[in-house]
């Protein structure tokens, strides 16, 4: 399984500069209106579940970079204070689709992925699909609208390889598509930051693991819970008798154990590499990462991984080569 090529971002410069060298660029003025204007806006509301926030925050993080004030968005959609406010915070109600399109609108970001997370907010909220459909007719039919292109190559190069960590996770194929084109519509929403970032891939990478992991199933110390991976595994299918099978499990239960109390960045290889199938010369690309950093990580997860887990707990789970 190996995603088509995708071209490196370079790193920015470091804008931080050093004594005795040039002088910091001007700050744009609505950075600087933004540190201006206003009090800290309101933290989010713990209510919001996951579909409600993945929309909310990219809202909030392009009100604060526009350094929009609440009077002006008033102004700007028409609706009240105190409503603009409740939306923001993501408190007491979720929000109609005309009053949130009118903010989107408002900060000109990308209608279509929006109203794809806001209708997953509203099933999130328990709204039936008769309220969620009137809410979207209260506002006229939207434009076509596409991603910008390098958004739709990357979204291509990479869905494969998402997919298959989401679901080695989350242990659901329509799960897994769900949550990953969830990532897709939150990168399109955040395009602009992503390719100012450091490396698009390592941006996107985040950004799909922390969607992924907000659903995973874990342990009471938090950690990722692998172990219905262990039914799944070809060498306990092959077993025809029922208590060497029950063995089989067993053994490779702890030895996924272990694989989600590794480190991050270990983890994800491990996950990729080994139980996705992901070719090891596409592992770097898909995690944003060099070549020698990944392979420097697969090389510890393994060691980590035979020093708990004798050779012969884990067959044909994971081979070095």
């Amino acid at each position: 399984m190996t995603p088509p090529s995708v071209p490196q971002q370079q790193p920015a410069e470091d804008p931080s500069g050093t004594s005795g060298g040039p002088p910091d660029p001007p700050v744009d003025s609505r950075q600087a209106a933004a540190v201006r204007r206003g009090r800290k806006s309101d933290p989010v509301s713990d209510k919001a579940g996951p579909c409600h926030q993945a929309w909310l925050h990219p809202v909030r993080g392009r009100i604060s970079a526009s350094g929009l004030t609440l009077d002006q968005l008033v102004s700007l959609t028409g609706y009240s204070k105190t409503r603009i406010s409740t939306l923001l915070r993501g408190a007491e109600y979720y929000p109609g689709w005309e009053i949130t399109y009118s903010v989107v609108h408002a900060l000109d970001l990308p209608v279509w992925p929006l109203r794809r997370l806001w209708t997953a907010g509203a099933r999130e909220a328990d709204k039936d699909q008769a309220w969620i459909e009137e809410r979207i007719h209260e506002v006229r039919p939207l434009e076509p609208e596409v991603p910008p292109l390098a958004h739709q190559a990357f979204t291509e190069a990479m869905r494969e390889p998402y997919t298959a960590y989401a679901r080695a996770l989350l242990h659901s194929d329509r799960r897994a598509c769900w949550v990953v084109a969830e990532a897709f519509d939150i990168l399109w929403l955040d395009w602009d930051e992503a390719v100012a970032s450091p490396d698009v891939r390592r941006h996107a990478w985040r950004l799909l693991r922390s969607r992924v992991m907000l659903r995973a199933h874990r342990h009471g110390g938090g950690h990722p819970d692998l172990r219905p991976a262990a039914f799944t595994t070809v060498a306990q299918d092959l077993i025809g008798d029922l208590t060497a099978r029950f063995a089989e499990i067993s053994a490779l239960a702890g030895f996924f154990d272990a694989v989600g109390r590794l480190p991050t960045d270990q983890f994800d290889v491990v996950v990729l590499r080994y139980l996705c199938g992901l070719d090891v010369q596409a592992l770097h690309t898909v995690l944003g990462l060099s070549a020698a950093r990944t392979h420097a990580l697969d090389h510890h997860a393994r060691g980590a991984l035979e020093s708990s887990h004798r050779p012969d707990d884990t067959p044909g789970v994971i081979n070095p080569t």
